[in-house]
């Protein structure tokens, strides 16, 4: 690796970031209730774009700048655990829980989407 690989890695993991972080905030600005949608519209998005990575065979910078720098950075399994701790804190242990098998399903499943796709890519 070499300075300018790392430098790109830095660059694309705020961008990431700041993608994540309009998407949450675009989505949560429609809701009135507690579930956290704008946190499964940025964790299921990020799953289907590296399933769709996956499929289409990407490897090597390519995987490690969008893979690994952008979506690493743009998805977020820390604040899926803690609002869903929050929720069940908060005595909406039925959301939270909710939170955690609609994640994980449509997690799963856009993953699966997304190889499907890249690998006729």
């Amino acid at each position: 690796m070499n300075a300018a690989l790392w430098t790109c890695v830095a660059l694309v993991s705020g961008t990431g970031a700041v993608l994540r972080y309009a998407l949450h905030s675009a989505v949560q600005r429609r809701r009135a209730d507690a579930f956290p949608l704008g946190t499964l519209v940025v964790n299921i998005l990020g799953c289907l774009i590296l399933g769709l990575l996956h499929g289409a065979g990407v490897s090597g910078d390519g995987a490690l700048l969008v893979g690994t720098a952008l979506l690493g950075s743009f998805t977020t399994f820390s604040a899926w655990m803690f609002e869903t701790e929050f929720l069940a804190d908060k005595d909406h242990g039925s959301i939270a829980a909710a939170n955690v098998a609609i994640s994980l399903v449509l997690g799963l499943a856009a993953v699966a989407a997304g190889w499907a796709v890249g690998a006729v890519l």
